[in-house]
């Protein structure tokens, strides 16, 4: 009962770790996609993630002032230390460093690929239900997706009224998930169990 329990407090630390590294790729991806800063959801996650991220922005700047370096290795460390103390406290012992790496990089993709996938699906609601909306979230996910769905739309323009890139979009993140996530999670051996959501 009571290792029940310890396994259960083990598998909600590592839940609400993934959550803030969901949060944590959010501002990343924000910043890459040049949301707007002042968006009062913007301005949310980034309160939420800034004590972590502050100590790596002494160091660490926006590459091409789009590409936080800071945020990234922020999420990098958080999930690692995870790995290694949830192991650790489950009785695991130390984890190969290669293996933490492997899981860390796997987790950050997977919390990414995530993040896409479900604006891509209220891009998809909004654009039927309310395509002009002018609520901060909806103008946040359509400048959160847009660098992605804007290069697909060159090759697959839309037909009339309806637009495929979003299926295709689509397709790629299920690859990516399944090819290079799913392989990076078998890689990572143990510390693969606590990729993800």
């Amino acid at each position: 009962m009571g290792s029940q329990l310890g396994n259960a407090g083990l598998m909600l630390v590592n839940t609400l770790v993934n959550i803030y590294i969901f949060l944590l790729m959010l501002r990343f991806l924000l910043q890459a996609s040049r949301a707007d800063y002042y968006n009062p959801i913007s301005q949310s996650v980034v309160r939420v993630t800034q004590p972590a991220v502050r100590p790596f922005q002494g160091f660490l700047g926006p590459v091409m002032g789009r590409f936080d370096l800071a945020t990234l290795a922020t999420g990098f460390v958080i999930k690692a230390i995870s790995i290694v103390v949830i192991l650790q406290v489950a009785g695991f012992g130390m984890p190969p460093v290669a293996g933490v790496a492997i899981g860390t990089l796997a987790a950050l993709a997977n919390a990414i690929l995530k993040i896409y996938f479900f604006a891509l699906i209220v891009m998809i609601i909004l654009s039927w239900v309310a395509p002009s909306a002018s609520h901060p979230g909806a103008l946040l996910v359509m400048q959160l997706v847009e660098p992605i769905m804007a290069p697909v739309r060159k090759v697959i323009p839309p037909l009339g009224m309806i637009d495929l890139s979003p299926i295709f979009v689509f397709i790629a993140i299920s690859l990516i998930d399944g090819i290079v996530v799913t392989s990076l999670t078998r890689a990572a051996g143990i510390a693969g169990a606590l990729v993800g959501l």
